[in-house]
């Protein structure tokens, strides 16, 4: 991006204030390259002439690839006559949704070659000298016109908006590999982030705008090795101790996104059916997240967010629901029936059931791919991502509230773990017995109150938190098992028909399964209860 200015005088001593870049990148169709500059919401912000030129940049490694394993990125890029020798660390934690925070410092190099006193000027001198010792090479290269457009905004934020087309190629000695380059940038010189997030918003309301999910360093190093990527779960997010709330906050929902957007690529180009459930929890734990800032963040900001991840749940959740009916609960069922002699009379009704749910499941996996693949999924990831790169920005002005989000996230969560234990205690008299509709209750409250434990946990010492997350992942396990049952009698229903016998069979068996595991789900009851709590003061 453009070079990282200093005052006039500053010494490159490693005390030196450390130059950040802000960019945020999206992936771009080619056909569209042309028409975007001429976008009305650009020429409403444009404070000079867009440019064109060509930047071609060498990227240099170790034979194992040392500096990229660090996150640390080496280049030389030309400019017309013009040599930069730049150095980009890692991004930042803070960093969310297409959105990359990182340090970044560039020098000028008039003898066009490496300059390697200036990489210990930087704080990855150890990591570069190391690389260096081993002996640095050409890795690869990209070579792209990029058109750049500077932006100001009516609250002063200043930026630059670039197109870049191009390509990424090997350049280490082997077959030459190329693969396209496509892609805007966004990149922030001084002011407010959300600016950022609003304009590509805009422009993704009738342009063909993509997350671009790596940079343009990390697709040259996939050119010889090519991730295998694998199913995102979720982690834990990282909370220091005394971090405030708006900060947890914004912690927690970048978590939850890094979930959903790992797994947007798998489930749109993969079988397997982990992609669909792993964004599913990703999706279910956001909403949970929203949901606890109600106190904080007026309902006109959150609400059109909370209504498009209802959208998405519901994209996804018949997909998951079939995956493991077809996958799972089919076999097992049919297994059963067998072992019981039960198959014949229900053998070719078995048999249409499988067939219209593996066509329905087929469906339904297009249908949670066509709505990733959406602008409207590029428009709920911004703006969860705005939320999370600016939550004050977005939270309610009264005092109470900004008190509440600048205090310290412990207080914060203390008051709402104990609200939310409390509502499951509510709930959980004689489990196993209990009605269907006050058992889904129970289930709802288990699987909210588990949500706030996993965010807050990394507050509290993690002994204290143990016990209580395993007792409460078990009781919400059994719940979920009961749960399994009912979804399996529910789909077999609507697929063969309310009356039918094979429909007649899942009823029982679901019935059945809920018997057998009264005790389980009563001993899980009682262990739950039994558990101490972590977030009282001690």
């Amino acid at each position: 991006m453009t070079a990282k200015r200093r005052p006039a005088g500053a010494s490159l001593s490693h005390s030196a204030p450390v130059p950040i870049e802000t960019e945020l990148k999206l992936a771009l169709d080619p056909d569209a390259a042309s028409r975007l500059p001429r976008h009305p919401a650009l020429k409403a912000l444009k404070r000079g002439r867009a440019r064109t030129t060509r930047l071609v940049a060498t990227y240099f490694d170790t034979h194992d690839c040392d500096l990229a394993a660090s996150g640390v990125a080496l280049r030389l890029r030309r400019d017309g006559r013009r040599v930069v020798q730049t150095i980009k660390g890692p991004a930042r934690s803070d960093s969310v949704v297409g959105m990359a925070i990182r340090a970044e410092y560039e020098w000028p190099v008039p003898a066009g070659r490496l300059d390697p006193l200036r990489f210990a000027t930087t704080p990855f001198r150890r990591v570069l000298a190391k690389a260096e010792k081993r002996g640095l090479e050409a890795r690869f290269v990209t070579d792209y016109r990029r058109t750049t457009i500077p932006l100001t905004f009516p609250d002063s934020t200043m930026a630059v908006l670039c197109i870049d087309i191009g390509e990424v190629r090997s350049h280490d000695g082997g077959p030459v590999v190329r693969r396209p380059i496509h892609e805007i940038e966004l990149e922030l010189e001084a002011g407010d982030p959300l600016r950022l997030f609003d304009l590509a918003r805009t422009l993704a309301i009738d342009m063909p705008l993509a997350l671009a999910r790596s940079s343009k360093a990390e697709r040259g190093y996939q050119l010889r090795d090519p991730v295998v990527a694998a199913p995102l779960r979720a982690s834990d997010a990282i909370l220091a101790e005394d971090i405030t709330a708006s900060d947890a906050f914004a912690a927690i929902i970048r978590s939850c996104l890094t979930q959903i957007e790992g797994n947007a690529t798998g489930l749109c180009t993969d079988g397997d059916p982990e992609w669909v459930h792993q964004m599913r929890i990703g999706v279910r734990r956001l909403r949970a997240c929203l949901a606890l800032g109600g106190a904080a963040f007026p309902a006109a900001r959150l609400d059109p967010l909370r209504v498009e991840l209802r959208w998405l749940a519901h994209a996804l959740g018949p997909a998951r629901d079939l995956d493991v009916f077809v996958t799972a609960t089919l076999p097992a069922f049919k297994t059963a029936l067998a072992r019981g002699s039960g198959a014949g009379p229900l053998d070719r009704a078995l048999r249409s059931l499988v067939a219209r749910a593996r066509r329905q499941r087929t469906a339904a996996r297009a249908a949670a791919r066509a709505a990733v693949a959406s602008p409207r999924f590029v428009q709920l990831m911004l703006g969860a991502g705005a939320l999370a790169a600016t939550p004050l920005a977005h939270a309610d002005e009264s005092a109470s509230a900004l008190d509440l989000l600048t205090g310290t996230a412990r207080d914060f969560a203390r008051p709402l773990l104990k609200r939310r234990h409390r509502k499951l205690l509510a709930l959980g008299h004689d489990l196993a017995h209990a009605e269907p509709a006050a058992r889904h209750a129970a289930r709802l409250a288990a699987k909210k109150l588990r949500y706030a434990t996993e965010f807050f946990a990394p507050l509290f010492p993690r002994k204290r938190t143990r016990d209580y997350r395993r007792a409460l992942a078990a009781l919400q396990e059994e719940l979920g098992l009961w749960n399994d049952a009912a979804v399996a009698a529910r789909l077999a229903a609507d697929i063969a028909g309310a009356e039918s016998a094979v429909a007649a069979a899942f009823s029982g068996a679901a019935a059945a399964a809920g018997a057998a595991r009264e005790r389980a789900l009563t001993q899980a009851w009682h262990d739950f209860v039994a558990a101490s709590t972590f977030w009282a003061r001690r």
